[in-house]
């Protein structure tokens, strides 16, 4: 994946497939990579990225509406 962050999950997300907050401090994010079906990770990262951040807000999974804005 690339350091975008942001564009790698959007991708994630936009193909099908899930991603879930695992850890979430004030500053960084762990996100879990799952299947298009929800069930087995396929891989995760941890980014301190302000976009990202932002991107994901207070959503704990792709399944959570986005928010606005």
């Amino acid at each position: 994946m690339s350091l975008d962050r942001v564009a790698d999950l959007q991708r994630w997300q936009d193909s099908g497939a899930h991603w879930r907050v695992l850890t979430r401090t004030a500053d960084s994010l762990t996100i879990s990579l799952l299947r298009c079906d929800g069930g087995e990770e396929v891989d995760r990262f941890t980014s301190g990225d302000p976009r990202l951040l932002e991107f994901v807000g207070t959503r704990s999974s792709s399944e959570d509406p986005e928010q606005p804005g």
